[in-house]
């Protein structure tokens, strides 16, 4: 008996280390990191007198193209585009279908960026370039640089460089109608080397486009360019700015967007926009302009609303240019008169504000009312915004942490065609100050004036100052949170940043940050030196 259980208890050990050593499954070998190899090149890489249509490039591998249209630089550019096999699948090679007719005693460069990988693991092959020449040498020159964006912390990857031929032809909208001549792109550290290039005089830019044609697009892409022509060769390193321009101010078409209300679009600032009726069935009507909210679009607002008209002639003016544009009139839906409290979160010194749908051209003090939390009235000072007339404002002294009541009798607010509003209740708070951090910045090594901007990490504005000398600059009452710090030269002194214009060869403003990020924390009084650097 003790025989059978001695067995039975080895059996059962057995059979639990069995159990044990087989947790798991196998790993199959170490993960592949090795990223495919170049194995023969047809015709041989660095060929002169290209004479072919087609090249092939084998690999050890499988291999994959993975976002090509966006990794491929050609330089020269071809048009059209060679076909490029494989595309969704996976090959042991690459074949380069040539459709363009190639330019004589040219060096042609290919670079794949990150596109070739291993179609098992994903292993990247960098920046393969493949350079051809149907001439009988291969140009080896090349321009070195750096580019940076202007005003954002962050520089873009990807970045475009380009250079164009100077020549009898050349003039400064070739980069809005022809591709440049030689093209490269930024590496990881924003940084770019454009080889194989051939002796002569270029211009220098570069651009993050929203599509790669390689052409600006002054409305869409972001440029950087350098404002003397450049020569090759050259020892010289390139620094880069890269910024959006502004669009020229300019009016671009007017149409009628409701009853008594047409909206007049244009790009650019609508600041000396002046718009002149040429029609004589409105010269007994009143008109007023409005800004259309986030929107490019200045409101024309006629009273009475209703015209028996087909069309109104209006002459616009703007930037020294005049207009003289037709509006089609139909019959369109009124706007109705409504409201919306900007924030219902209020810091020490701010003020109420009110944004209502259609200009305001009267309010009633006596018929608004402020309570706090306490059940105490108190004394308010009510106006429209000069400077925006579908804004009203609300002043009352305000204490932290406190509840406030804000109510709006029937004719408290008047707006251009004599609507009042309905009964308006709002309810609005402070926080107690211990909720929020202060921050005091000693900036050295200044060049005035500057624009200090507190900036939240996710590129929001929050607060800024102009400084005009050295004196500490206080931003009372920061929400906490982690900030960067950027210091704008006012070279014009017009309180803002002002970006470069390509035509006009002006470069952006100087932008310059904190190296550290800061952290304002909640009760707590900070303070910094921002030393700028020459």
């Amino acid at each position: 008996m003790s025989i059978k259980i001695s067995r039975l208890a080895i059996y059962c050990c057995f059979l639990l280390l069995y159990k044990c050593a087989n947790r798991g499954t196998t790993s199959g070998g170490e993960k592949d990191v090795t990223p495919p190899k170049i194995i023969k090149e047809v015709p041989e890489n660095f060929s002169t007198n290209f004479k072919s249509d087609e090249i092939k490039i084998y690999f050890d591998e499988y291999i994959k193209l993975k976002n090509l249209q966006k990794q491929l630089i050609i330089s020269p550019p071809m048009d059209p585009l060679p076909e490029i096999i494989p595309m969704g699948s996976a090959s042991k090679y690459i074949t380069i279908k040539i459709l363009d007719t190639l330019q004589t005693n040219t060096t042609y460069t290919f670079n794949f960026g990150y596109s070739i990988e291993d179609n098992n693991e994903g292993n990247a092959f960098p920046f393969y370039k493949y350079v051809l020449s149907t001439g009988s040498s291969i140009d080896s020159l090349s321009v070195t640089g750096i580019i940076s964006d202007a005003f954002e912390i962050e520089t873009p990857e990807f970045i475009s460089v380009h250079l164009h031929d100077v020549d009898s032809t050349y003039n400064d909208s070739i980069i809005f109608k022809q591709k440049p001549k030689y093209i490269g792109v930024t590496d990881s550290l924003s940084q770019f080397n454009i080889e194989n290039l051939k002796e002569g005089k270029y211009l220098l830019t570069a651009l993050k486009e929203e599509n790669t044609d390689y052409i600006y697009q002054s409305k869409k892409d972001k440029i950087a360019f350098r404002r003397d022509f450049i020569t090759v060769p050259s020892d010289t390193a390139y620094y880069l700015k890269l910024f959006k321009q502004l669009p020229d101010s300019k009016f671009i078409r007017a149409r009628q967007l409701a009853q008594g209300r047409i909206g007049f679009g244009y790009e650019g600032s609508p600041n000396d926009m002046i718009i002149k009726s040429l029609s004589k069935e409105l010269d007994s009507f009143y008109l007023i302009t409005s800004k259309e909210p986030e929107k490019d679009t200045l409101n024309l607002w006629m009273s009475p609303r209703k015209i028996e008209v087909d069309s109104l002639l209006f002459q616009v003016s703007l930037s020294g240019k005049i207009d003289t544009v037709s509006v089609r009139i139909k019959n369109m839906e009124k706007d109705s008169l409504t409201f919306k409290a900007i924030s219902n979160t209020l810091k020490l010194g701010d003020l109420f504000k009110l944004k209502s749908s259609i200009p305001l051209t009267d309010y009633n003090h006596d018929k608004v009312s402020v309570m706090d939390k306490d059940s105490l009235f108190l004394k308010t000072n009510m106006f429209i915004d000069s400077e925006n007339n579908t804004e009203l404002n609300l002043k009352f002294d305000l204490n932290e942490g406190n509840r406030y009541k804000i109510t709006m009798l029937p004719g408290a607010i008047k707006d251009f065609y004599s609507n009042i509003n309905d009964t308006l209740n709002y309810n609005v708070n402070t926080k107690l100050l211990s909720s929020y951090g202060n921050l005091r910045l000693i900036v050295r090594n200044g060049s005035y004036p500057l624009i200090i901007q507190v900036v939240s990490k996710s590129g929001e504005l929050k607060a800024e100052k102009i400084s005009n000398d050295n004196k500490p600059i206080d931003f009372i009452n920061l929400d906490p949170g982690e900030y960067f710090i950027r210091a704008v030269y006012d070279t014009n002194k017009n309180g803002k940043y002002d970006p470069g214009n390509f035509l006009k060869k002006t470069q952006p403003e100087r932008v310059s940050y904190a190296k550290e990020i800061l952290e304002v924390r909640a009760g707590w009084d900070a303070i910094e030196e921002f030393i700028l650097e020459d």
